[in-house]
């Protein structure tokens, strides 16, 4: 259950259908604010390559551990 009363669902569409949201809501409007919006859903990037680099480096620590196992 959601804890979403049949009370409190119609309590909140009422205030909602009265302050009408929806009509003040906007969006980018300038050229900049526009150029960072497109970027949202963007994924990649340095994340992408930061957990490529830590796979690589647990490979090399793993490669390691096992070497010095051989060794002793």
């Amino acid at each position: 259950m959601s804890g979403w009363t049949e009370e409190k669902r119609q309590i909140e569409r009422d205030r909602i259908n009265q302050t009408k949201p929806w009509l003040n809501s906007t969006g980018a409007k300038t050229l900049e604010g526009k150029a960072i919006c497109s970027q949202n859903a963007f994924k990649g990037g340095l994340h992408t390559r930061i957990r490529a680099l830590k796979v690589q480096v647990n490979t090399l620590l793993r490669e390691q551990k096992e070497a010095l196992k051989r060794i002793k």
